[in-house]
C-alpha cells in the first residue's frame, strides 16, 4: 500500500514538473516573438530606413497574411474544392519618376482601355494623372474587378508593372477564391465559405475549417485610400503555413448517379426536396450524399439534410428479440384496412385493408394496422423494454459523422411532456418522432452487415502535401445491434418487400434488392396533414452479399393521379432502383460471375473495350496480343486462343458499335454522348436499339441487351 501511494505522488510530481517545463517553454517561445517584431520594426532596413521610420512617412502596419486554404479529395484523389488566386491591379502613381511616367503614361492607358474596357485610353490617362498631382490620393485600382492568374502574367509585362522596365508603381493585390470543379454536385456536402470571415461556414469547409485554413503570417502592408491593404516587398516577416488537405470518401460517378435520379423525380413530381445518401455496408464510407431543394419553378439545388424515418423495421426487430416468434407462423387480422384506436382511425394504405396476414407480410406491406396490433400484443405496458431495444439498435443517439450539424434523433420518452399512453404505438410506425436519413442508413446497414453497427464516415485521412498526418479507420461495435437469428429474418422480409411486398416493382431480375418503403403524413400546424407525404426508402444491394446501403427520401411529391402515385413505392423506391441499377452496371466486382461457355468450335464471339483492358486479358488467357495504336479495339474470337483484331473507331461516330463491350464502356460512351441507357441481361452488349452511325431521328435513349 505504501509503494502505491508513493508510485502516486512520484507521478502527480512528475505530471506536474512536465506543465511547468512546457510553460516555461511557451513563456520564452512568446518572448522571442516578442523581440522578432520589436527587430523588425526598429532595426531591420527596406529603402534605406527601418520600418518603424519608413512607416511613419507611408502610412505601414503589420498585419496578418491570411494562409493558403487546403484542398478537398474525392474518394480516388479528383479535386473536389481548392483556393485559386485572383488578383486586384492597381497603380501607386507617384512611385515612377516624371521621365517614366510621362514617357510611359499613353501606353498604359492604351493597354487599359483595350484590356479592361472600363474605360476609354483618355479616360484611363485623366484619371491616373488626377492622382498623380493630387495631395491626398496616390493608389489607384484599376480595374472593378479581379483578374485570373493568367491575365496577371500578361500584365505583368507593361510599363508600371515589368520589373526590367524600372518605372514602377503596379501593384497587385492578392485574393483567394474557392472553387470547385464538379458544381454543382455535392455542393452542401463539399460546403461553402464566408467570403467576409474565409471561414468554413457550412459541410465538409465548416466541419474541417481548423485543419484547412492553415496559419496565417504576418507582413508589412501599406495602407491606402479606402482601406486596401497593399503588401510592402516580396518577403514577409512570419511566413503563412498552408492548410492542410482533407481526404473524402466521395465517389463522383456515384454522386452523379443519385443526383441524377433524384433530381429527375422531384422535377416529375414537383416535390419540395429529397436527399439521397449512399454507404459502403462494411466500412461505412459514404460514396454519395445528394441534398436538392426546390427553388423557383423545377429548380433543384443542394441545400440542407432533413429528417425522415422508415421505421417499422426497427419495431418488427424489437418484436422479434423480445419473443422470437416465427413471423411466417404469427397471424394479424388487419381487417378492412381502418381501425379505431382511442380517438384517431389507424389506416393501411391499401384501401379494402390486407385482412389476416403473417407478421412477415406485415413489413412486406407495411401495415400499420398490423404492426400496432402486434405492439399491443407483445408490448402493452412495456414502454421502457421497447426504448430499450431502440437503444441497443443505435437508434436513440447521433451517429457521430465528423460533419458538424448533426442533429440528435427526437425519440419520446414517458419522461418527455408530449409522451402519452398511446405514444409508444404511434411510434411503432413512425409518428411522433424525428430521424435524419443518415441515423436511419446507419441502422439499414447495420441489418445488411449482420447485425454490426458500422459509424458513417465521410473522411478517411488528413494530408499535409503527401504526408498522411492523420488516417481515420472504420469504427464496428464489437456486439451485434440484434441476435443472428433475428438479422436472418428481417433480412429474409426486406427481400419480401420487394419480391412480394409494396416494392415489387423494383425488383431486378439481375441482382436482389432489400429494403422497405416509408409513407407518413406531414405534421404542419400540429395536424397529420391527408395528401402531405414524406415518403422514403431505405435497403441494401445485392442482397445476398451486400455492398452498399442506401437511403432516398423525398418530401411532398405531387400528382394529379390515384393516392398510390404519392407513395414511397411510387416515388422514392424507383429512384433507389435507377441508382442501384446504374451502380451494378458499372461495377463489375459486385455483379455475378458468368460462366465460360466457349466450345472449341463456335460462332464467332465479339468483344470490344479500351485496349488496355484488352491487353492484359489477352496476355492472361494467352490469346493473339491486342493492337498497340488505337484507344479502343474490336475482336472476333473463333476459337479458343484464336482471336482477330481491329480498330475502333467509337469516339467520331453519333451512336457507336457496342457490341462485346462491357456495361462500364458502354455506359461511359453513350453518357458522354448524352444517351439515357437502359438494360436488360447481363455480361457484354449483344444487341443495341439505335444501330451504328448517325442517329438520323435524334432519339436519346437507347436499350442494350447483354449476354
Amino acid at each position: 500500500m505504501k509503494n502505491e501511494i508513493e508510485s502516486g505522488q512520484n507521478n502527480k510530481k512528475a505530471l506536474i514538473n512536465r506543465a511547468r517545463t512546457v510553460g516555461w517553454l511557451l513563456f520564452v517561445l512568446a518572448i522571442l516573438v516578442f523581440v522578432k517584431l520589436i527587430r523588425v520594426q526598429y532595426y531591420d532596413e527596406f529603402k534605406g530606413k527601418t520600418w518603424a521610420e519608413y512607416s511613419v512617412k507611408n502610412d505601414l502596419k503589420l498585419d496578418t497574411i491570411p494562409a493558403m486554404r487546403g484542398n478537398i479529395y474525392s474518394n480516388d484523389e479528383s479535386l473536389l474544392a481548392t483556393s485559386l488566386p485572383y488578383y486586384f491591379v492597381g497603380l501607386d502613381t507617384k512611385v515612377a519618376d516624371s521621365t517614366y511616367f510621362y514617357d510611359h503614361l499613353d501606353e498604359l492607358a492604351s493597354l487599359l482601355a483595350k484590356s479592361f474596357k472600363e474605360n476609354t485610353a483618355a479616360g484611363y490617362r485623366s484619371k491616373i494623372l488626377r492622382y498623380r498631382v493630387s495631395k491626398s490620393k496616390r493608389y489607384l485600382r484599376l480595374k472593378s474587378r479581379e483578374i485570373s492568374y493568367l491575365e496577371r502574367e500578361t500584365i505583368k509585362e507593361w510599363p508600371f508593372f515589368a520589373k526590367n522596365r524600372k518605372g514602377g508603381g503596379g501593384k497587385f493585390e492578392t485574393i483567394y477564391k474557392r472553387y470547385k470543379p464538379y458544381s454543382p454536385m455535392a455542393d452542401r456536402t463539399i460546403g461553402g465559405i464566408d467570403p467576409k470571415t474565409g471561414r468554413g461556414y457550412i459541410g465538409l469547409e465548416a466541419s474541417f475549417d481548423k485543419i484547412l485554413e492553415g496559419k496565417s503570417g504576418i507582413g508589412w502592408v501599406e495602407m491606402v485610400e479606402g482601406g486596401m491593404k497593399i503588401p510592402v516587398g516580396d518577403a514577409l516577416n512570419v511566413q503563412p503555413q498552408a492548410g492542410r488537405d482533407v481526404y473524402t470518401t466521395l465517389d463522383m460517378k456515384i454522386q452523379d448517379m443519385a443526383e441524377i435520379a433524384l433530381r429527375r423525380k422531384l422535377t416529375e413530381m414537383d416535390a419540395d426536396f429529397g436527399s439521397v445518401v449512399i454507404m459502403e455496408v462494411k466500412t461505412g464510407e459514404i460514396r454519395a450524399m445528394a441534398n436538392l431543394t426546390k427553388r423557383g419553378d423545377n429548380k433543384y439545388e443542394e441545400v440542407f439534410n432533413y429528417p425522415g424515418s422508415t421505421f417499422k423495421l426497427a419495431t418488427m426487430m424489437a418484436l422479434l428479440e423480445e419473443t422470437h416468434m416465427d413471423p411466417d407462423k404469427i397471424m394479424v387480422n388487419t381487417g378492412n384496412g381502418a381501425m379505431r384506436f382511442r380517438a384517431n382511425i389507424i389506416r393501411d394504405a391499401h384501401r379494402g385493408g390486407f385482412g389476416t396476414i403473417t407478421a412477415s407480410q406485415v413489413l412486406e406491406k407495411s401495415s400499420n394496422i398490423g404492426i400496432v396490433q402486434l405492439m399491443m400484443r407483445y408490448f402493452a405496458n412495456k414502454p421502457d423494454k421497447y426504448l430499450s431495444y431502440l437503444k441497443q439498435f443505435h437508434l436513440t443517439e447521433p451517429t457521430d459523422i465528423q460533419m458538424k450539424g448533426e442533429k440528435p434523433p427526437l425519440i419520446r420518452t414517458p419522461a418527455s411532456k408530449q409522451w402519452s399512453s398511446y405514444s409508444m404505438y404511434y411510434m411503432a410506425h413512425g409518428y411522433e418522432m424525428q430521424m435524419t436519413p443518415l441515423q436511419t442508413l446507419a441502422f439499414y446497414n447495420a441489418v445488411a452487415n449482420d447485425g454490426y453497427w458500422v459509424r458513417p464516415m465521410i473522411v478517411k485521412e488528413i494530408r499535409n502535401a503527401e504526408e498522411i498526418e492523420d488516417k481515420m479507420e472504420p469504427y464496428v461495435t464489437e456486439k451485434p445491434i440484434c441476435s443472428p437469428e433475428t438479422v436472418r429474418k428481417v433480412k429474409k422480409m426486406l427481400e419480401g418487400v420487394v419480391n412480394n411486398g409494396l416494392a415489387k416493382h423494383i425488383k431486378s431480375d439481375l441482382y436482389q434488392i432489400a429494403g422497405k418503403t416509408g409513407t407518413a403524413r406531414k405534421l404542419i400546424n400540429g395536424i397529420y396533414t391527408e395528401g402531405k407525404n414524406y415518403t422514403s426508402f431505405a435497403g441494401y444491394f445485392p442482397a445476398d452479399k451486400p455492398k452498399y446501403s442506401c437511403i432516398v427520401v423525398i418530401d411532398n411529391p405531387k400528382s394529379s393521379g390515384a393516392d398510390y402515385t404519392r407513395y414511397a413505392g411510387s416515388v422514392a423506391a424507383p429512384v433507389f432502383k435507377e441508382v442501384a441499377d446504374r451502380i451494378y452496371a458499372s461495377e463489375v466486382g459486385i455483379q455475378k460471375p458468368v460462366k465460360d461457355s466457349i466450345p472449341e468450335e463456335s460462332k464467332p464471339i465479339k468483344w470490344a473495350g479500351r485496349t488496355s483492358d484488352l491487353k492484359v486479358i489477352s496476355k492472361e488467357l494467352k490469346l493473339t496480343p491486342a493492337p498497340e495504336d488505337a484507344e479502343y479495339a474490336a475482336a472476333s474470337l473463333y476459337k479458343k486462343g484464336k482471336t482477330n483484331w481491329r480498330s475502333a473507331d467509337v469516339l467520331s461516330k453519333e451512336v457507336p458499335d457496342l457490341q462485346g463491350m462491357s456495361m462500364r464502356d458502354a455506359l461511359y460512351l453513350l453518357e458522354n454522348k448524352g444517351y439515357k441507357v437502359t438494360f436488360k441481361g447481363s455480361g457484354k452488349v449483344v444487341e443495341q436499339s439505335l444501330p451504328p452511325g448517325a442517329n438520323k431521328e435524334g432519339i436519346k435513349t437507347i436499350l442494350l441487351t447483354l449476354q
